[in-house]
């Protein structure tokens, strides 16, 4: 916490908050290092040439999108800068003209949205299954967990799960929205830290070498665990950059909060949607043999995450919390919705 800035706390707000990156009006990146890290987290190594073309594709999509539909004036450096990693860059207001910061934090939102279009298009295109996605974002997932544990951070449990056919049928008749894209915890990662206080450091190094910040899925995080506004209270050498933060302090206390249904009164966790990117490179052919127009590499899959520390943990599994009673009022609101209007009235005398 003690190195933290306004770099990390609005990276941390975000998750915290569920929102969009989309909303942003400016980055926070310092180095080309810096951008190259957090590029290849997004599994984008510019040193590869197919990844370099497909980075400037997007790019060049996003240019014309904001040419063609807004009549937007792009400036040429930002529309043709002398590598990728000067985007970010202009974004943060660290290099090109003042005016550039702005332009440049456009095309980046732009985008952002392409590349999601693009990694749901390839899934769709590869033969891959559903087991099989779980195996590989298992396999990533878990390489970090142990990382994690090697650094020393204090993580008390780190442990996966994937739903059953059972749990999904019954979770798709409880939600309101009955569609399976709905699910998004099919593939499920809860992370137990020594105490409250350790949550934070775990969350950052997360999304320093497992996933990018700004995948995590906008409007799914439930948050019932972690204030934004204690976080800052209780590490004073971060008040110097509530002025500059994109939100202001009080804007989490105005928000309308949801609570998951089945859940006890006083259940506390930290829960939030990834889209974790993954390079399908074993499910095509090589660069070099690639006959496809658009080459991109890079899919998306879903992964729900739950970070709690051990005493909340304790707590959340006694009296109306306990787990069993969760499943318990899950399953007695589905039978109530299977049998809604479908009751015969009672015969008049």
């Amino acid at each position: 916490m003690a190195d933290m800035g306004l770099r990390e706390l609005e990276r941390i707000r975000l998750i915290l908050r569920g929102s969009s990156v989309i909303d942003w009006r400016r980055m926070h990146f310092q180095t080309r290092d810096e951008v190259d890290r957090f590029l290849r987290l997004c599994q984008i190594d510019t040193t590869r040439p197919e990844d370099a073309v497909w980075a400037r594709l997007v790019l060049a999509d996003a240019v014309e999108y904001l040419r063609q539909t807004y009549n937007y004036r792009v400036a040429d450096a930002v529309a043709d800068p002398a590598e990728i990693h000067d985007l970010f860059l202009y974004a943060s207001g660290v290099k090109g003209l003042p005016r550039h910061r702005r332009i440049a934090c456009i095309v980046l939102k732009v985008m952002h949205v392409i590349q999601h279009i693009e990694g749901r298009d390839l899934l769709h295109r590869l033969a891959v299954s559903e087991a099989e996605l779980s195996e590989l974002v298992m396999a990533k997932v878990l390489g970090v967990a142990q990382l994690l544990r090697d650094k020393g951070l204090p993580v008390v449990e780190f442990a996966h799960s994937i739903k059953s056919r059972e749990s999904l049928i019954t979770k798709l008749l409880a939600k309101r929205e009955t569609v399976a894209a709905q699910i998004y915890d099919r593939t499920r990662f809860r992370i137990v830290t020594q105490n409250q206080a350790d949550i934070l450091p775990v969350l950052y190094f997360l999304t320093q070498h497992l996933f990018p910040f700004n995948f995590v899925v906008p409007g799914q995080t439930e948050n019932t665990l972690v204030s934004f506004k204690a976080v800052l209270e209780e590490n004073p050498h971060l008040q110097q950059y509530a002025q500059h933060l994109h939100l202001d302090l009080d804007y989490e206390d105005r928000e309308e909060r949801t609570r998951n249904l089945f859940s006890g009164g006083s259940y506390r966790a930290l829960n939030f949607i990834v889209d974790v990117p993954l390079r399908m490179d074993a499910y095509l052919p090589p660069p070099e043999q690639d006959t496809r127009e658009r080459k991109n590499r890079t899919i998306f899959t879903l992964v729900e995450f739950q970070i709690i520390d051990e005493e909340t943990a304790r707590q959340n599994e006694e009296g109306e919390n306990a787990h069993k009673l969760y499943k318990r009022r899950q399953k007695r609101r589905v039978l109530r919705r299977l049998s809604r209007g479908l009751v015969v009235p009672k015969r008049q005398g």
